[in-house]
């Protein structure tokens, strides 16, 4: 994990605080690579869907910050639709190495669920349908939540 001192230990009490309350599954015998399982937060159109996110830890984590991707398919404007990569310029601009994962799955993606930015999106489609027709962009947010769940 780089050439930081005490990162694995670190790393390691980070894995076990995610364990708790996530399901994590490793991709390789590392610890650079991984998927969480992630539910959308209440009081938003996400919630009740469930998505498989994967996480890769760059070498100078905890100094920059971690990519983040969708696995199976999200309608928002700040997530690419084919390739899942997130717009999460807040993580990175953002990002201290004060942060840990707990951060990411806690605060960052469900604010980034809750308040989307379609003035900056990575699914233009999805951002005009939310400026244009609020109710009809939830309705297949909601959609495809469904869908997500039942083959997640």
């Amino acid at each position: 994990m780089g050439s930081l001192p005490d990162s694995g230990s670190s790393l390691s009490f980070v894995f076990r605080r995610m364990m708790s309350d996530y399901k994590v599954e490793m991709i390789n015998d590392g610890m650079q690579e991984f998927y969480v399982q992630f539910h959308g937060p209440n009081d938003s159109p996400y919630h009740g869907g469930v998505w498989k996110v994967r996480v890769e830890l760059p070498d100078a984590y905890p100094y920059k910050s971690p990519s983040i991707g969708f696995i199976n398919k999200i309608y928002h404007p700040n997530v690419d639709e084919m390739s899942g990569s997130v717009c999460l310029d807040v993580i990175n601009q953002t990002w201290s190495p004060m942060f840990d994962l707990v951060n990411v799955f806690e605060v960052f993606l469900p604010q980034l669920l809750l308040y989307p930015n379609p003035s900056d999106p990575l699914n233009g489609e999805a951002a005009a349908l939310m400026m244009r027709d609020r109710p009809s962009y939830e309705q297949r947010v909601k959609g495809i939540d469904l869908f997500c769940f039942l083959i997640f």
